[in-house]
């Protein structure tokens, strides 16, 4: 049985989408960019915040439009004009995560049947910044089904000139045994990062098909030859799927906590400047994505 509630709390609005029949659920924070806040499968915890890991902090979850990752020091150029992030990071200059993680969403729409559930919400930019002088709807569908969650994002140009863009997604995942879980992806190329974690080059490097994540403190990122991942831990497996044509993955994992951020993009740090990944839309035009967690 799929129903869909909406939820009030702490002066915070929610909307869970939940499969009663197999104990699933999917929450999203309608006032913190329309992130997933809360994922269960089967009554097993996949997504959930952490005791003093705020989001303003850590980004769970959170939807990366229009850059993803890192612009260094904030600057960029496009169509010969030359444009300046808010700095947001603060060991450095640079401006990190995108534009929508902390706008306030709205809901559009809401379906369910006898397989699945799904939340349409948006947020549209009518005010032209400074740093991004253009105008842009950003539609988010969560669907909840019997062993899947899909995303789809959908961007819309609603300027009269285009603009450039990469996609990303920021979930963390619980992981209590590291030891014994691990990450399957197929990737020769790696990213490697100067120490305020900017792009500056690509390597050849081979990964094994059984990612170890025993013992390593992850912030890396690769190049990947196929538009699947797998995470397998004791408690759950799940694959991610993407739409995209071009398909990068980060891993990082935040020192002693049992987590591991497992973030899909679409370009890489610094995307805006190297145009690794980098897109353009052009006026009057829309984007779509989706990517899809399933259950194994």
């Amino acid at each position: 049985m799929f129903t869909i509630k909406k939820i009030q709390k702490n002066h915070f609005n929610y909307i869970k989408l939940e499969n009663k029949s197999n104990r699933s659920i999917a929450k999203i924070s309608l006032q913190e960019g329309g992130r997933l806040e809360k994922l269960k499968f089967k009554g097993v915890s996949i997504i959930e915040d952490q005791p003093n890991f705020e989001y303003k902090d850590c980004y769970s979850s959170a939807i990366l439009f229009p850059f993803a990752n890192r612009i260094e020091e904030g600057k960029y150029s496009y169509k010969n004009k030359e444009y300046q992030f808010k700095s947001n990071e603060p060991k450095s200059k640079n401006a990190l995560h995108g534009l929508v993680y902390n706008k306030e969403f709205k809901i559009l729409e809401k379906e369910y049947n006898s397989n699945s559930c799904s939340v349409t919400i948006y947020y549209s930019e009518k005010n032209e910044c400074k740093s991004f002088p253009f105008k842009y709807t950003i539609f988010l569908t969560y669907t909840l089904l019997k062993d899947k969650l899909q995303l789809k994002i959908s961007i819309k140009n609603d300027d009269t000139k285009s603009f450039p863009f990469v996609l990303g997604w920021h979930p963390y995942f619980n992981c209590d045994d590291f030891k014994n879980s691990y990450l399957s992806f197929k990737s020769d190329k790696k990213v490697i990062f100067d120490n305020n974690l900017i792009t500056k080059d690509i390597i050849e490097s081979k990964n094994k098909e059984r990612f170890e994540l025993e013992n390593k403190q992850l912030d890396d990122c690769f190049v990947l030859n196929s538009d699947v991942v797998q995470f397998s831990t004791p408690k759950y497996k799940l694959k991610l799927s993407s739409t995209a044509n071009e398909n990068f993955l980060q891993l990082y994992t935040p020192k002693d906590l049992p987590l591991i951020a497992i973030e899909p993009m679409t370009g890489i740090s610094n995307s805006f400047n190297n145009k690794i990944g980098l897109q353009e839309l052009d006026a009057n035009k829309s984007h779509n994505i989706t990517w899809t967690a399933t259950f194994l």
